[in-house]
């Protein structure tokens, strides 16, 4: 309460001093203890004289937490850990309405996390820090939940903070120590969701709101499969859970946010990049799992051939150049450039990095976050790191004119710029260049090769053998491989892969490397379907070719394969681009 108005009532009621009123506040100076209580303590006023003035100013009714009925459902809905934190002890739950006893009614943060946590509109009476406490520790210990019962998936999970502020360093502690004592229902439905996710290899948890609750769901090799559903009950203080964990504003609902989670599962360590987006029936939260080792990998581990590995080693180790990395959302493309990165690392190298968001730390590696509130794009960040004296440069993404040209600018004074776009295949990536406005010239002396990739998901070791199908066999011939098929895998399905039949997933590749012919080609504006023809005579193999051999051996299914990529090609828009259409000069 406010100081000044407790201490102008208890004087107005002639129930203290003027002098033994300043002592007390001078008293106070320096210590967490309120004004109201200190009085009491010092027997300077009655009980009954200060709950006079403090309802008179706080327009709260008082109520002795000693003699109050406690509703067992209302303590479920507020974790201890939160309880103790606010000294608020929830008395009473009634459609959708929460009654709480607490030492600050007044304290608006408070009241808004004691809100979302718990779902309910919050009603508030006041009560003395002690009497409250002490009914907390009773109530939570006799009629609470059980302190001794632990979550066995929860008890390998540990969280921590992404962020310095303090506020969101207690919350994180206070979620911890709540999944070790009390977990409340929310705090049992996060911490079993994200262990469930990372114990099936997800990539994304989903959250989506309905009418009657959110549905849970994860993506699992790209394919999202239902995990479980959460009951409209809890729908907000689950959410709002996640949103104190990432350090997001839980009372702004009405506009999309990103958070940030780190968590460890056992031995494993994950970043969590939390997204919430309002819908109609609340907000969405979207939960990337990001696994640190993804970033360490080999280029064999992503599913490269040995010559095609070789091959990238070889492009990596030239001073200069750019090596783009194509596809879709999803294909795999930064998890390639870090395996890039990873290979580069060096004490010997200056190696810095802006990207959108930062998707893995790498140590030795200067990385960059993009932030264009603060005008930190990708082209004003690439023109500072050209300031730093550095020998590669990576690029998360290439969205515009002036990125695509700053960065082949770079690549072409002495730097290694790696990069991705958002590409059907290799080829077609310089058609895409090309219509940012980047000169043929600076295409064909700057490229040094594009990778198109997908991914697809590997066969289970329960795969079964069956006779070749015709659409098979007519795809292995359209694409040129010289064996001729009669058998093929396909998904089976057992416990170990979730009865769907496949585990994990592998890169499929298409590498087109620049070199004088190629260039030319480029540098003449004979069309793209120039480009492809002479990269072929090279011996470049295409997706659907690299994808038809993994078929054939068994890695994975033609189905799967057909998911991911159309067989039957046909000449695109960007294969027939007129050489009229192209533009600068060579």
């Amino acid at each position: 309460m406010p100081k000044k108005r407790l201490g102008e009532s208890l004087r107005k009621h002639g129930k203290i001093s003027h002098g033994a009123l300043g002592r007390a506040i001078q008293e106070q100076a320096g210590k967490e203890i309120l004004l109201g209580e200190l009085l009491l303590k010092r027997g300077l006023v009655s009980k009954a004289d200060l709950v006079v003035s403090l309802e008179e100013i706080s327009k709260t009714p008082y109520l002795n937490a000693g003699s109050a009925v406690i509703d067992a459902e209302a303590l479920r809905l507020i974790p201890y850990v939160m309880a103790k934190r606010y000294c608020a002890l929830p008395l009473r739950y009634e459609r959708k309405r929460l009654l709480v006893l607490i030492e600050k009614p007044h304290d608006l943060r408070a009241l808004q996390e004691l809100s979302f946590v718990s779902g309910c509109r919050i009603e508030t009476r006041f009560g003395f820090h002690d009497e409250i406490m002490a009914a907390i520790g009773k109530y939570y210990e006799e009629g609470g939940p059980d302190p001794k019962v632990n979550n066995e998936k929860a008890s390998t999970i540990e969280f921590f903070s992404a962020s310095s502020n303090q506020r969101s360093l207690d919350a994180i502690r206070e979620f911890q120590a709540e999944l070790r004592s009390q977990p409340t229902p929310a705090v049992q439905v996060v911490s079993t969701m994200i262990h469930a996710a990372s114990q099936r290899k997800a990539s994304d948890i989903h959250l989506d709101p309905q009418a009657h609750g959110s549905i849970v769901r994860i993506r699992i090799d790209g394919i999202l499969q239902d995990l479980m559903e959460i009951p409209i009950r809890l729908q907000e203080s689950v959410v709002s859970r996640i949103k104190i964990l990432a350090d997001m504003d839980i009372a702004e609902r009405r506009a999309p946010q990103d958070g940030r989670i780190m968590v460890a599962i056992g031995p494993q360590r994950r970043d969590l990049r939390v997204s919430t987006l309002p819908t109609q029936y609340g907000e969405k939260v979207v939960i990337r799992l990001l696994d640190t080792r993804s970033a360490l990998v080999g280029f064999q581990d992503l599913g490269l051939w040995e010559e095609h590995a070789d091959l990238l080693g070889e492009l990596l180790r030239t001073p200069n150049g750019m090596i783009l990395v194509t596809g879709p959302t999803g294909s795999g493309k930064t998890t390639t450039l870090y395996a890039a990165l990873n290979f580069l690392r060096s004490r010997t190298l200056n190696i810095i990095t802006v990207e959108d968001p930062v998707e893995y730390r790498l140590e030795g590696v200067n990385q960059v976050q993009v932030n264009e509130k603060a005008g930190r794009t990708f082209a004003a960040s690439l023109r500072s790191i050209l300031r730093q004296d550095p020998n590669v440069i990576m690029v998360g993404e290439i969205r515009d004119s002036e990125t695509a040209e700053i960065a082949l600018r770079a690549a072409q004074t002495g730097h290694l710029v790696l990069s991705t776009l958002h590409t059907r295949d290799s080829v077609t990536a310089i058609a895409r260049l090309l219509d940012l406005g980047i000169p043929p010239f600076l295409i064909a002396s700057t490229l040094t090769a594009v990778i198109a990739q997908r991914l697809v998901r590997r066969l289970c070791e329960c795969r079964a053998e069956v006779v070749a199908t015709r659409d098979y066999v007519q795809a292995m011939e359209m694409a040129e491989i010289s064996t001729s098929p009669n058998r093929m895998y396909i998904a089976v399905g057992c416990p170990l892969c979730d009865q769907t039949g496949y585990r994990g997933r592998v890169g499929i590749y298409e590498m087109l490397v620049f070199d004088d012919q190629i260039g030319e080609i480029v540098r003449s504006n004979a069309g793209l379907l120039e480009i492809r023809r002479a990269a072929n005579a090279n011996g470049m193999r295409s997706l659907e070719g690299d994808a038809l051999l993994r078929v054939s051996i068994g890695l994975t299914s033609f189905d799967e394969a057909t998911r991911v990529i159309t067989f039957k090609r046909q000449s695109s828009p960007a294969e027939q681009f007129n050489t009229r259409t192209w533009v600068g000069e060579s």
